[in-house]
């Protein structure tokens, strides 16, 4: 089998556990005007409407900032902003309305072709908008008169929610309605945020230039609280830093995770989605990736780690009921559900010793520490049980051990249990480590 059959293998198999898992959950996805004008629109339309073929609920949220620039500069009109808002005057709002409705026609269109030379070709895709937003207007603030540039009155999620479970694609707008008639402009996140908010979506996609966001060095950020997310925020300006926001704002509704990705970057939907690592930032509520206790649910993931050093004589065997037994001696670290890394301590009380054993961190997931926070945590365990002396065998990784604290020693510091079960044919070297 060629590498590019075995890749794609590899992905579908680690894809599937998410297929299952976003299958009849609701995602609002936001589409900046600024993603609209891309080259890649027909890429991210493609994968929209592959979701929506895999029974995820979907609502996108689309704005038009560049398209209403460029309908104003042929006016021969200025923009206004006041605090980064647009002011909305008739002139400008005939801009906003135009720019809108040629964008949702554009959207519908693309997501009615049955997506010809696509992967989803002969798909049927369906698409609704509606007056399913109501506005209220912003009004005077810091005696500046906001004019036709709106707040978010009411998401109409009852309606919504009804078109959802008909099949429906539900296309909203940075438009909204007033019940007097009038239409105000909106910003998109602000639209997008408050309808996931409302119909409690699992997820808030935000289409963005970047990779999702960046640490003041410049490294990419792949996983956020909201509250690290906050800090990050006041080095942001700009659509960064109103992405950042909404997704925050989302979190703090109720949304479980916000997630940035690019809209320059092929398949960044499908690889966020579907992948573990992702491909832009997450600002999650809940522990993404944790240490914990293991449980018993959590055998068969321990098993499927250590196998591979098993069979290279790093590890010594151990049964499915020997884990078993001994499941609650294991921490682990999950990773989106996925046991990545797993530590065990024993406790020889008496002695005030411990042994650290099979320590294993998924090589596909070495990067950022995790063993030493594998260490870290068993170190902190066996000091708060009162042990003093921590020590490990090890037959190919001592090297690691020493370069973090461990000295090389002999059976006689081991425990009289320990010694008595010591196999001389494995020859595996002691290291000691004081706590």
């Amino acid at each position: 089998m060629s590498s590019n059959k075995k890749d794609y293998v590899k992905f579908f198999r680690q894809s599937s556990p998410y297929i299952h898992a976003h299958h009849g959950k609701t995602f609002v996805i936001t589409l900046g005007g600024e993603a609209l004008a891309s080259p890649n629109l027909n890429n991210i339309i493609n994968d929209i409407a592959l979701l929506s073929s895999l029974g995820v609920r979907l609502v996108l949220v689309h704005g038009a900032r560049p398209q209403i620039e460029e309908r104003l500069s042929t006016r021969g009109l200025e923009s206004k902003f006041h605090n980064e808002k647009r002011v909305t005057d008739r002139q400008c709002l005939e801009c906003v309305m135009d720019a809108v409705g040629n964008l949702r026609a554009r959207i519908e269109s693309k997501l009615s072709l049955g997506l010809v030379n696509s992967p989803m070709h002969g798909a049927s895709i369906r698409v609704i908008s509606g007056n399913f937003v109501t506005a209220k207007p912003l009004g005077v603030i810091d005696g500046q008169d906001f004019l036709h540039t709106g707040a978010i009155r009411r998401i109409d999620k009852e309606a919504i929610q009804q078109q959802l479970d008909s099949g429906y694609i539900v296309l909203l707008s940075c438009l909204g309605h007033s019940p007097t008639g009038e239409l105000f402009n909106m910003e998109v996140e602000e639209v997008a945020t408050h309808t996931a908010i409302s119909l409690e979506a699992e997820k808030l996609l935000l289409y963005s230039k970047l990779e999702g966001v960046q640490d003041p060095q410049g490294q990419h950020i792949s996983r956020l609280s909201p509250q690290e997310a906050g800090k990050v925020l006041q080095s942001l300006q700009g659509a960064s830093r109103r992405l950042l926001s909404s997704a925050i704002s989302a979190c703090h509704g109720g949304v479980d995770r916000a997630q940035l990705i690019s809209y320059e970057q092929d398949g960044s939907l499908l690889l966020e989605l579907f992948t573990r690592d992702g491909s832009g930032t997450m600002v999650s509520r809940d522990r993404y990736e944790e240490i914990r206790a293991a449980s018993i649910e959590d055998v068969g993931g321990i098993l499927e780690l250590i196998r591979p050093l098993e069979q290279k004589g790093i590890l010594r065997r151990r049964s499915r009921k020997e884990l078993e037994r001994e499941i609650r001696l294991f921490r682990v670290i999950s990773l989106d559900g996925m046991i990545i890394g797993c530590a065990a301590i024993h406790l020889f009380s008496g002695e005030n010793t411990a042994e650290l054993a099979c320590l294993v961190v998924h090589p596909d997931y070495r990067e950022k520490n995790r063993g030493d926070l594998l260490l870290s945590s068993i170190e902190e365990q066996a000091a708060q049980q009162g042990m003093e002396i921590l020590f490990v065998l090890t037959t190919q990784t001592s090297h690691w051990f020493v370069e973090r604290g461990f000295a090389e020693s002999t059976q006689k510091s081991l425990p009289q249990e320990k010694r008595n079960q010591y196999n001389p044919e494995r020859q595996s070297k002691i290291l000691v480590k004081k706590l």
